[in-house]
């Protein structure tokens, strides 16, 4: 395995691999690899491509009173993780490298910026499709590997690259889940064992609104009403940022059931932010 701490050193690599025959996959990550990182680099692997996973945290993604300097760092681990799992190179820029020593070009994808954690993370998601799209022109690959626990992140990211005529497969792989439901993420290791465990509500308010549509119920205001008793009845709960249920595609609000929706939801536990979500076509049920 091949550490690049350059975008030329990156680009040697992925060109000597192309010359090889390869083709190119990337998991871009922000580090504090766990279950839910494996899962796509796993499935990158499996396609038998020249896989690259990039490890970068972004602070153009991050707002002023976020947790950019917080953010779990533990780069030995990572590499140990990528060896393991057979990743072929990591892409390990420094700010200074990915920006240089500033940018005035950023990427915006419009509405679907706008709903969900964009109206709690104003900026976010132009930092997060920068990037990306940073990655995409840095390392060329020819799939890309996100989770759907972050699923606003992925209709965007595939709209990005829809709109910009990027010429990458962006593959959305399931969320990885602890045995009681909690969805994985490096955030989680900011909740004490009391908050771990009331953080399961999230979980559980998803499956009630599932079976509640299963059971016919059609407005989405009575389905999101009873998933805020569930995840308000956790005694450490900090707040709710927002539950809603949207257009799977478009993620705009919706008036009544139908086709597949978004189910989603976000609250804090002490200085954790978590989110979730699931799919659910109501058709298929």
């Amino acid at each position: 395995m091949k550490v690049a701490k350059t975008i030329k050193s990156v680009r040697a690599l992925v060109k000597a691999a192309r010359k090889a025959g390869r083709t190119i996959s990337l998991v871009p990550t922000m580090g504090a690899l766990h279950r839910g990182h494996i899962s796509l680099i796993d499935r990158s692997i499996k396609r038998g491509d020249f896989v690259v996973v990039s490890i970068f945290v972004n602070p153009t993604q991050f707002g002023p009173k976020e947790d950019l300097s917080k953010y779990p760092r533990p780069l030995r681990t990572d590499l140990k993780i990528c060896k393991e799992h057979g990743v072929d190179a990591v892409f390990v820029p420094t700010v200074r490298e990915m920006y240089g020593s500033g940018t005035d070009t950023t990427v915006n994808v419009g509405k679907l910026s706008g709903p969900l954690c964009g109206r709690f993370r104003p900026g976010h998601f132009r930092g997060v499709a920068t990037v990306c799209a940073k990655l995409f022109n840095i390392v060329g690959p020819d799939a890309a590997y996100f989770g759907q626990k972050d699923a606003q992140q992925l209709v965007i990211i595939k709209r990005m690259a829809a709109d910009l005529n990027v010429p990458v497969e962006i593959v959305g792989c399931p969320t990885v889940r602890e045995a009681d439901g909690l969805a994985l993420s490096s955030r989680n290791r900011y909740l004490s064992a009391r908050q771990r465990k009331d953080a399961t509500c999230i979980y559980r308010c998803l499956m009630a609104a599932r079976e509640m549509i299963k059971a016919g119920a059609t407005n989405p205001k009575t389905i999101t009403a009873e998933m805020r008793k569930i995840i308000s009845s956790a005694e450490t709960l900090s707040s709710v940022d927002y539950i809603s249920i949207v257009d799977a595609d478009t993620l705009e609000e919706i008036g009544r059931i139908g086709g597949r929706v978004l189910i989603a939801a976000a609250a804090r536990f002490g200085t954790a932010r978590l989110i979730d979500n699931i799919t659910v076509d109501s058709g298929k049920l």
